[in-house]
């Protein structure tokens, strides 16, 4: 008799996709090598949504890729991509997976990380501990509004950026370039973002007034004759976005790009956009854009950066050497 009995075991690793961002997770797929496993997901028409997986996912790590992003041609809206990101997590636990993980780049409810007034929620923290609550075993996220949203977590949270990718597609664009933080929140971040690509930093005075609404009061720093890089998270309305580069504009910059890792652009954004003064706009995959979009906007591939993440997760390899150690810039 012995005191423990030795079985051979192969990992084996499985990946889905909600129906929130399926094409990025094709991109996914393919830069792992690996097919898309096959899920069965609809809404009924009393608008609750279903799940079953059609093949056994006994034993593996199970990576599901859903941002919290609503998606028109899918016909869901961001409440129903975060819903069926925790039925696939639910059902996965419940048939046997491994590691169940949670990849959601745009991680939804980020902004509202604290209480501005009384009487409000924390949803981002009411998110993070459903996520746990369904059985999910990581989170893999990407440019969380604030860094501090892994401490709502009692689970692992691998904290990805596409900031540095975005820095990449910059270098030699010119030879004066500035880069423009829009608050004094994300000099951190604009530094490195700076430091990147070889370019000097400039500060906006930002003013909110209410919610989904600001106002630039003046821009800290030189931006006469440069060209100037506005650079953050999330892009939603819009609104913000314009006025920062107009704002740069009425300071002197010669011409004005942004660069954007979650293109959110709810309501009127692209017609905001499309009568800015930005040259380009960079932004990746997170969120899928819907039909219409101005020509301005150019959609950077975040997939190498997720598929290499989780194959060091699936390998349990260090994830942080994807960028040296220093993807905490929030």
């Amino acid at each position: 008799m012995t005191a423990s009995l030795r079985v051979g075991y192969e990992k084996q690793l499985m990946l889905f996709s909600g129906r929130a961002n399926p094409g990025l997770a094709l991109d996914i797929a393919a830069q792992l090598g690996v097919e898309l496993g096959s899920v069965t997901l609809k809404t009924f028409s009393n608008d609750e949504v279903y799940c079953r997986f059609d093949e056994s996912i006994r034993g593996a790590d199970v990576f599901l890729v859903q941002p919290m992003c609503g998606n028109p041609q899918a016909g869901i809206n961001a409440n129903d991509a975060l819903l069926e990101l925790l039925v696939m997590i639910d059902a996965a636990v419940g048939a046997s997976a491994h590691r169940v993980v949670a990849v959601t780049p745009w991680y939804g409810y980020s902004r509202q990380d604290k209480k501005s007034a009384p009487r409000e929620p924390i949803s981002a923290r009411m998110v993070a501990r459903t996520l746990e609550a369904v059985g999910a075993d990581r989170v893999l996220a990407m440019d969380l509004h604030a860094g501090q949203l892994q401490g709502f977590f009692g689970i692992p949270v691998d904290h990805m950026t596409a900031l540095m990718m975005l820095a990449d597609h910059f270098i030699g664009l010119d030879d004066d370039l500035v880069v423009v933080a829009p608050d004094a929140g994300r000099v951190k971040l604009n530094k490195q973002f700076a430091t990147r690509v070889g370019a000097d930093l400039a500060i906006l005075d930002k003013e909110r007034p209410r919610q989904q609404v600001a106002e630039i009061v003046h821009v800290i720093g030189d931006v006469r004759d440069k060209t100037a890089i506005i650079v953050d998270d999330i892009v939603d309305t819009a609104g913000t976005l314009r006025a920062a580069g107009e704002a740069v504009q009425k300071a002197g910059a010669r011409k004005v790009f942004a660069a954007v890792t979650h293109p959110v652009l709810s309501g009127r954004a692209y017609e905001t956009l499309a009568g800015s003064p930005f040259e380009r706009i960079v932004v990746t995959d997170s969120i899928p854009l819907r039909g219409g979009a101005p020509a301005t906007i150019e959609v950077v591939s975040c997939a190498p950066l997720l598929a290499d993440s989780i194959r060091r997760i699936f390998t349990d390899r260090s994830v942080s050497e994807v960028f040296g150690g220093n993807n905490h810039l929030f």
